[in-house]
């Protein structure tokens, strides 16, 4: 039994790109809540418990003493104390 076989067909020029459309690689931006360089991450803050409690309800962003801005979502028993929030919160235990 035999099988004929025909050439590929050539894909020819490619064709036109739909309008507004390119061959670019899109770029998904990312707001982060962080505002440094990454070291908040490895600690535990000090955050009112009542705003912690309300972020666990309405996902809304937590501020540390320190100044970080971020959704509690980790034990913060695994980490040790931010020594920024630490000092700070010693102060305003003096008062």
């Amino acid at each position: 039994m035999r099988m004929d076989t025909a050439p590929l067909a050539s894909p020819g020029p490619s064709p036109e790109p739909s309008p507004g459309l390119s061959g670019d690689t899109l770029l998904e931006e990312r707001a982060t809540l962080s505002n440094d360089d990454g070291d908040h991450e490895r600690f535990a803050h000090y955050v009112e418990k009542a705003k912690i409690m309300e972020s666990a309800v309405t996902g809304v962003p937590v501020k540390a003493l320190c100044g970080k801005v971020w959704i509690p979502n980790r034990d913060p028993s695994r980490f040790p104390v931010c020594p920024e929030c630490q000092e700070i919160h010693k102060n305003l235990s003096r008062t």
